[in-house]
């Protein structure tokens, strides 16, 4: 069983960063894709954010490219993610998610955090 505690939400400015950790435990960490994923009020939760197990490949979605950045910590067993140039529309409940790479970017991960809220003020 693999637990993800997600932690670095809180309230942020327009145009502040912020960077969210996902610490994994209950498997060998390069073994997992790692990802994130958000859910605003009313929406429903969608992908952000994907590295590989050994962080050669990335992927991220086209709403956030330019401005997040995904990478992990092995020796940490952590995934960041690295926000800058934030808005009110990135305001949502970010969640950790890790599986194999396909499962993930297609947003099924089968293990999850418990998510973090994210608030971007105007």
């Amino acid at each position: 069983q693999v637990r993800l505690i997600e932690s670095g939400g809180g309230l942020v400015q327009a145009g502040g960063s912020l960077r969210l950790s996902c610490a994994a435990s209950g498997r060998t960490f390069t073994s997992l894709t790692m990802g994130w994923f958000r859910q605003a009020p009313g929406k429903e939760r969608e992908f952000v954010a994907a590295i590989s197990g050994i962080g050669g490949s990335t992927l991220l979605a086209h709403s956030v490219k330019g401005r997040f950045t995904i990478s992990r910590d092995n020796a940490k067993n952590t995934v960041y993610l690295q926000r800058n140039s934030l808005n009110p529309e990135d305001t949502a409940v970010y969640y950790c998610g890790a599986d194999d790479w396909n499962r993930l970017v297609a947003a099924m991960p089968d293990y999850w955090g418990q998510g973090t809220q994210v608030t971007v003020s105007s």
